[in-house]
């Protein structure tokens, strides 16, 4: 899997949070969560919604499913 950091005008990264790239070497870390995927008790399946908006993205009885979902869709450049 590659990993992509983009940095907008303001010097700010986006990426995909992961381990694999040591971004306490950059500094100071602020992390802000892009989505939320929670379980829903009543239809037995995770939901990921947009952190912000709270809008649904995704619905799957598998929470690695899900988990994919973002890793694939949320990586930048992926827009």
């Amino acid at each position: 899997m590659s990993h992509t950091l983009r940095f907008n005008p303001g010097g700010h990264v986006q990426c995909l949070y992961t381990e694999a790239i040591d971004l306490h070497a950059l500094g100071r870390l602020k992390i802000v969560r892009a989505t939320v995927i929670l379980f829903c008790e009543k239809s037995q399946e995770w939901k990921v919604r947009c952190a912000t908006t709270g809008k649904l993205l995704l619905s799957n009885p598998s929470r690695e499913a899900c988990l994919a979902w973002e890793r694939q869709n949320l990586q930048p450049g992926t827009e």
